[in-house]
């Protein structure tokens, strides 16, 4: 299991134990855009899903505050999304996310990826309440870095990689009532979102990601950052 502890606007905090964790995918609001895209992974190898949207269980440990995700070959990255999790008292908070994905394993597994490298969650969230009302309007925001050289992790400057809203989403109510449906909303649950768009020419698979989930009405902003550390070659 995984434990995390969230600050909210007021000031309190939020302890969680993780008891599962649900990775949608292919969650797009437009599913003509889903299947376009699905096509678009086909030609790279990447297996289509039986169904769109979906929905991956990820090991409960994965669900972790870090600042660094230790991964085993250069063509790892994440994507920028945003993270329902049910507190102790069954109550929705809504923070940021990033889906640290194998994307050499992708290509025989899209589950097993998932479960290749954390989910890394921001240590701020909001109330989904709190929010309710103008969910399309959040801003979902990714950048990534790469290394000038060999212990210099994250020192470049950063280049947007995703740039988008919640509207590009299927939202946290269509996710709760999937949820509730299967029994699975529970206290302890972290759902991850699915992401958004990549720009096209900026190399995905970068030393270091950072996420941002904002709210244009009040200024805040929800962060998470942390570096890609490639692990010592294996022996054997």
């Amino acid at each position: 299991m995984a434990l995390l502890t969230f600050e909210l606007p007021d000031g309190t905090t939020r302890r969680v134990d993780v008891v599962q964790v649900l990775n949608a995918g292919y969650a797009g609001r437009s599913q003509d855009d889903v299947a376009a895209h699905v096509a678009e992974l086909a030609e790279l190898g990447v297996p289509a899903p039986s169904v769109t949207p979906a929905l991956y269980p990820v090991s409960p440990y994965l669900a972790q505050h870090t600042d660094q995700v230790s991964v085993q070959h250069g063509r790892t990255s994440g994507e920028a999304e945003w993270a329902l999790v049910v507190d102790a008292d069954g109550e929705l908070l809504l923070t940021a996310a990033c889906d640290h994905t194998d994307r050499e394993l992708e290509v025989h597994g899209v589950a097993w990826s998932k479960n290749a490298s954390p989910d890394v969650l921001a240590r701020r969230a909001w109330r989904l309440a709190d929010v309710q009302e103008r969910l399309d309007a959040l801003t979902l925001r990714a950048w990534v870095a790469h290394a000038g050289h060999a212990g210099d992790v994250g020192s470049e400057e950063e280049t947007l990689i995703q740039d988008g809203t919640l509207a590009e989403l299927l939202t946290p109510g269509y996710w709760a009532e999937v949820l509730r449906e299967r029994g699975d909303l529970v206290p302890g649950t972290v759902l991850i979102s699915g992401t958004i768009p990549m720009a096209e020419g900026v190399d995905q698979f970068a030393d270091h990601w950072r996420v941002e989930l904002g709210d244009p009405a009040t200024g805040n902003v929800i962060e998470l950052a942390y570096d890609v550390v490639r692990m010592p070659t294996p022996i054997g």
